[in-house]
């Protein structure tokens, strides 16, 4: 039997949230410093003149969606 069927549905979300947040924002910042070749750069995108709530946030809506995707499947499709 699935061990993740035994989880509570809350902490597979977060569980699953957490990853994708980080692996995303890793390799989301990696691409921009690649694309823009420079680091500066890529922090006046991202993080200057108030972008940084806007990119949070886009990236914290996408890890919850994300989580919430997963540990449904795990929870109640995967058999």
């Amino acid at each position: 039997m699935n061990k993740l069927k035994n989880e509570p549905f809350f902490r597979l979300v977060l569980r699953f949230a957490t990853i994708f947040f980080i692996l995303i924002f890793i390799m989301e910042t990696g691409f921009s410093i690649l694309k823009n070749s420079s680091f500066s750069i890529m922090l006046k995108q991202y993080f200057f003149d108030g972008n940084w709530q806007h990119y949070l946030l886009r990236l914290l809506l996408m890890a919850i969606a994300y989580g919430l995707f997963m540990a449904g499947y795990y929870k109640f499709i995967k058999k």
